[in-house]
This record gives structure tokens, sequence and C-alpha cells, in this order.
């Protein structure tokens, strides 16, 4: 089982969109400092995520989500 998830960081006001096969690990190491892009952003909050049984699936959601580059189109999202 994959995931696509949506996280969300309040100190920086965003949004980080992924996919993983492992959604509490990968979350734990998005709030564990590493020199990378989420590192501005810890901590990290869980704000979304939708499940697919294949890694191309969860793929390609997470790249439709990602090519909308729309902040208002992943709050809609989230808010559902």
């Amino acid at each position: 089982m994959y995931s696509v998830y949506i996280l969300y960081s309040n100190s920086i006001d965003r949004y980080y969109v992924g996919y993983t096969n492992d959604l509490e690990r990968r979350l734990s190491e998005h709030n564990r400092k590493k020199s990378k892009y989420t590192d501005a952003g810890i901590p990290w909050t869980l704000v979304y995520y939708e499940e697919y049984a294949s890694k191309k699936e969860a793929m390609n959601r997470e790249k439709f989500i990602k090519n909308k580059k729309s902040k208002q189109y992943i709050t809609d999202l989230v808010s559902k």
C-alpha cells in the first residue's frame, strides 16, 4: 500500500506533497534535521493522505497535485 501525503508547516506556512510506502516513517524523517528542503519547516504536521494499491498510482497522483502549482488547490483538498 502506498500513500500520497500532504504535510503542513505552521512556521513557514507551506505545504509539502510526497508519496511513500510507510507514512509513519516518512513523517518522522521529515521532522528530523538533515539540511534538506523540509528542515526549515520543522515541525511538519500530516494534514491529508490518500492510499493507493500501487506505487505507480501514488506517483501519478503526487505528480498531478504538484503540477497544479496551486496552494489554493491543496488547501481545498485538505479541507474536504
